[in-house]
């Protein structure tokens, strides 16, 4: 036995640190060119001082400005689950306003669902219901 017991928890234990390491220098390097509030001399800064001093660069960032990591990483959160709340009220809207006297149409897929009863009926031919279901896609 080459490799004692002790030793390859020795081991596995620095590659875990360093690995979390990692993880912690890419988030603060991350978190530095993410900010807002901070000017880009402020950028060019700790991402000098984290380059070249990187233990005691990070965590003097982490001391000077760690409080607002999770804040930041929170409101960024929070505005992609805005977007993305908004991106599928607008696909799932209807298509266009209903005009006076009819009703709405509602989604596309609605449409569609209309347009394929239709044509399993009879009541429009194959090219018509190619023509309006290639209308009710592009628009």
């Amino acid at each position: 036995m080459d490799y004692p017991l002790l030793n390859v928890f020795l081991t596995m234990l620095w590659f875990f640190l360093w690995i979390m390491w990692l993880m912690l220098l890419f988030r603060v390097v991350g978190d530095i060119f993410r900010d807002d509030a901070l000017s880009g001399w402020g950028k060019a800064g700790w991402t000098l001082t984290v380059c070249a001093l990187p233990f005691l660069g990070v965590f003097t960032y982490l001391i000077a400005r760690g409080h607002g990591m999770g804040e930041r990483e929170l409101r960024r959160a929070q505005d992609r689950e805005r977007a993305f709340r908004a991106y599928v009220q607008q696909a799932a809207a209807p298509t266009a306003p209903a005009a006076p006297g009819r009703k709405a149409p509602g989604t596309k897929a609605d449409e569609l669902g209309r347009l394929a009863a239709l044509h399993d009926r009879g009541a429009i031919t194959d090219a018509e219901y190619e023509q309006a279901k290639s209308k009710v896609l592009t628009s």
